[in-house]
């Protein structure tokens, strides 16, 4: 899995992220009851902890795409 997206083509700020890393915060967010904030440190901290140097969204970025964010549900 890649953590940063490919730029799209479109005009205008491109998105730092990939869909999927916004749905993982936002996953661990709800899993474990915890704010946006706490999710950000959350998620640094256990990239950190198995090795992987990830840049992590921040609150803002987070909440700014959790509006717009499309989850398939099987």
């Amino acid at each position: 899995m890649t953590w940063v997206a490919t730029p799209t083509g479109k005009r205008g700020r491109q998105p730092d992220y990939r869909d999927a890393a916004i749905q993982t915060c936002l996953t661990m967010k709800v899993l474990f009851g915890i704010a946006l904030r706490q999710t950000a440190g959350f998620v640094e901290r256990l990239l950190r902890l198995i090795g992987l140097d990830w840049a992590v969204p921040d609150f803002s970025t987070l909440s700014r795409r959790q509006k717009t964010l499309k989850v398939n549900i099987p």
